[in-house]
């Protein structure tokens, strides 16, 4: 590997800690998770736990498969997730009329109730992050550009 490789044109090491996305988005994954977790721990709630909410708040019943394609998660790691939301008595999972090989995923009364406490989560991690919702939605914006370019380039193929 050349010199020219290994710096950039402003001559900084390209493989420095502090310049890499990667670290840059962990650390910020970890971070942003943490501040979630007190808030979604009243209501019982996993960060992961509180996806499936968001997406089954947003459009109930859904299909496990749907859910799954929504949070971009594969079904190993859905299933223990809607094994713990049915024992919490937050969702039923029920086969699809249409389709016996199909789960489909309702919300209960409960978990329907919930989406009322989870209104607060937001604007709650706004004020802890002490960032402004316009600078959020703009992180937000070029997270979901990166995010769609890695699936582009096979990110999630397997």
């Amino acid at each position: 590997m050349t010199a020219d490789v290994q710096q950039s044109e402003a001559g900084d090491d390209l493989l420095a800690l502090d310049r890499q996305v990667c670290f840059a988005l962990a650390i910020a994954n970890r971070a942003v998770l943490a501040v979630y977790r007190p808030l979604l721990e009243p209501m019982g709630l996993t960060h992961p736990q509180y996806l499936v909410m968001l997406a089954l708040w947003g459009k109930a019943p859904m299909a496990v498969k749907e859910i799954g394609t929504a949070l971009q998660l594969d079904s190993p790691t859905l299933s223990p997730l809607l094994k713990r939301l049915e024992a919490s008595g937050l969702i039923t999972r029920t086969r699809s009329r249409a389709d016996e090989r199909q789960l489909d995923v309702e919300l209960t009364e409960a978990g329907a109730a919930l989406r009322a406490e989870a209104v607060k989560i937001p604007p709650a991690v706004i004020e802890k992050l002490g960032v402004s919702l316009a600078e959020l939605e703009e992180l937000h914006d070029v997270l979901t550009r990166v995010n769609q370019a890695a699936l582009r380039a096979g990110a999630l193929d397997q």
